[in-house]
């Protein structure tokens, strides 16, 4: 049959990579050493192709190869050629037969891409919110698993989909978040393919039969941690006929017409070249505005954090070298240091006083810093304060994959109970958890569900569990308010008082000669720090005059006492500017209140010389006017 087609090569059009439409046609480039490529089409849902159309030698410059061609594109997918072997587009924007979750057509051919992938949208007004690293609160989730379980609240059609988070935005937004972070939303496959085949960059090594995707012991990557068809959003986060690309730009214009960002992960095996990923992160900002990438793998972090045309865009990574923090202050490191530290002092251990000073204090001038208490990998937060060891048996592993670093501590029974007094212990560690969390100085991330005790049963690594082990269960916000209401308070606390969040990193100096440094640490004992290893016991006082409010006023005084000893501790307080008096901000033994008092409910605090605090409590008080104790004032003015 004589091709209706006309390829042509065009020196002068060789990127961008991938297809792009053209008037009268489209254009493509595709990279490859090959000896000769070729361009296949086919008709939508047909089997076999019904154009092969090779690229012309003198259209190829190095290992790029590229042409236009003149036609019609309608309900047309594609592949490439390379010596003989059929290909998918790693630059794709869009795939067909992918919108189910791992649906058993998925690996019974090479992935096709639509030639007309691309759909007008109208992005109004959108605007970057650019919110500075220091005002920032992370709120990290899963996009099938945020609102999967039927408890969501959510559609059962939008349950699990990019809508379904937009469907939450109310929700985050009274909860304090300022920017959403997903895990992988690019067209990852999801079974996982028998141990002797192999997935390098998102190509197939040979075709999975529908027998192994849906037979008996098929195993699912809920995660999407693998090479991935990165240039598309995933088709089965959208839902049955809803375009993927117009779904997560949806999210991301309602997310910034709420004042928040979005953040996405993005993951690099190393297998492709440094340029593709210099390309990929350039897209996803371009195209979708995301406002940050999360840069999981071997990511080109040299590349990209000299590119200029990222300079705007939050780039978070664990890693960056010196000579890559720049001016902008658009990096971040992102790393577990916190997370294993900072466990480790909340359950007593021996040495980790130096460990608090470090981590409530850090937040280079060059770089800001991620914080977290937990994350994809390892435990929730109930989790931590629920299970001295790890409980994988379902992935099948016998129990061998994950972590068994976990930096956690049961409280005494090891899984749920009904024992008040443990569940009681959970609760005020995870108030006193959410405290170190939120009243350090680098960004804080909070994973989703934390916030009202989720839990995964023990499961630290539930890369293969698409089940209610990973869902969040919803009906937990009601068992759990008081914790959902603790955090709640604490995230407006910490946006109330600058001194929480500043620009840079304390000097521990009088630097503005106002009689107090920014920042200084205490013992049991005022001005006498104490940190012999034996030690679980700490103050740091906080001078209100170096946090300045948006009005230009001054903040509070604060002094955080931390005792994480099992048995009471008293602690005498530093003195106040005259006219000045302590009042409890923060108790966290203090169930009744659920550990804080409103504006204006604070308790004097009648004897500062010497406070007694409860075993494994911390207490935040704050420096007031006496003639206000009795006035209610906002928490935000």
């Amino acid at each position: 049959m004589k091709s209706v087609y006309k390829a042509e090569a065009d020196e002068s059009r060789l990127y961008p990579m991938g297809l792009t439409e053209i008037p009268g046609g489209i254009h493509v480039s595709f990279a490859s050493p090959a000896s000769s490529c070729a361009l296949l089409l086919y008709r939508r849902g047909r089997k076999a192709p019904q154009e092969r159309i090779p690229f012309p030698q003198e259209g190829r410059i190095g290992d790029v190869w590229s042409m236009t061609i003149r036609g019609s594109f309608a309900d047309r997918e594609y592949t490439f050629e390379a010596d003989g072997k059929e290909v998918p587009d790693p630059y794709g924007r869009a795939f067909a037969e992918r919108e189910r979750w791992a649906g058993p057509e998925h690996g019974s051919q090479v992935p096709r891409a639509l030639c007309q992938a691309q759909d007008a949208f109208d992005w109004g007004y959108d605007r970057n919110p650019e919110i500075p690293f220091e005002d920032t609160v992370i709120y990290h989730m899963h996009v099938r698993g945020f609102t999967r379980h039927a408890s969501s609240g959510v559609s059962q059609e939008d349950r699990g989909t990019f809508r379904g988070i937009l469907d939450k935005i109310p929700y985050m937004k009274e909860l304090g978040v300022t920017a959403v972070e997903i895990m992988p939303p690019v067209e990852f496959e999801e079974v996982i393919p028998p141990p002797s085949r192999k997935m390098p960059a998102g190509i197939l090594e040979e075709a999975v039969t529908p027998e192994e995707k849906t037979g008996p012991g098929r195993r699912l990557n809920y995660w999407g941690y693998v090479p991935a068809l990165a240039f598309a959003p995933k088709a089965a986060y959208a839902g049955a006929g809803r375009p993927p690309q117009r779904e997560f730009k949806q999210l991301v214009k309602s997310l910034h017409a709420a004042g928040m960002e979005l953040i996405i992960e993005l993951y690099f095996d190393g297998s492709m070249p440094q340029a593709y990923g210099l390309d990929l992160v350039r897209f996803w900002v371009r195209e979708y505005h995301v406002d940050g990438v999360h840069l999981v793998g071997y990511a080109p972090l040299d590349l990209l954090a000299a590119d200029p045309f990222l300079t705007k865009t939050k780039l978070f990574a664990q890693g960056w070298g010196e000579s890559e923090k720049g001016a902008s202050r658009h990096l971040a490191e992102y790393g577990p240091e916190f997370m294993m530290e900072m466990r480790s002092f909340l359950k007593g251990d021996e040495g980790q006083l130096d460990n608090l000073v470090k981590n409530t204090r850090r937040n280079p001038e060059a770089a800001g810093t991620v914080n977290y208490m937990a994350n994809t990998n390892g435990f929730t937060m109930m989790d931590m304060v629920s299970y001295d060891r790890k409980h994988n048996e379902d992935n099948g592993e016998d129990n061998r994959d994950g972590t068994d670093y976990n930096q956690s501590w049961n409280c005494g029974v090891e899984g749920p109970t009904r024992k008040k007094k443990v569940v009681s212990l959970r609760k005020k560690q995870l108030r006193n958890a959410m405290l170190l969390l939120l009243l350090s100085q680098g960004t804080p991330l909070i994973m989703a569900g934390d916030e009202f005790g989720r839990t995964k049963k023990g499961n630290n690594n539930s890369y293969c569990q698409d089940n209610e082990i990973s869902w969040i269960n919803w009906g937990l916000l009601r068992t759990n308010q008081d914790l959902y209401a603790f955090t709640k308070y604490a995230i407006a606390f910490r946006k109330a008082h600058p001194v929480f969040h500043m620009e840079k990193e304390p000097a521990l100096m009088d630097y503005r000669s106002v009689g107090l440094p920014d920042v200084s640490y205490h013992g049991v004992k005022a001005w006498r720090p104490e940190f012999e290893s034996f030690r679980r016991q700490l103050g740091i006082f906080y001078c209100g005059a170096y946090g300045v409010k948006p009005d230009g006023s001054e903040d509070n005084y604060f002094y955080v006492a931390c005792n994480m000893h099992w048995e009471p501790r008293a602690f005498a307080l530093p003195h106040l500017p005259k006219g000045l008096a302590w009042y409890t901000a923060f108790n966290t033994d203090d169930e009744e209140k659920n550990g804080f008092y409103e504006p204006g409910s604070e308790p004097l605090l009648e004897n500062p010389r010497e406070v007694m605090l409860m075993a494994r409590t911390i207490m935040v008080f704050i420096g007031k006017k006496d003639s206000t104790h009795n006035e209610t004032a906002p928490l935000i003015d």
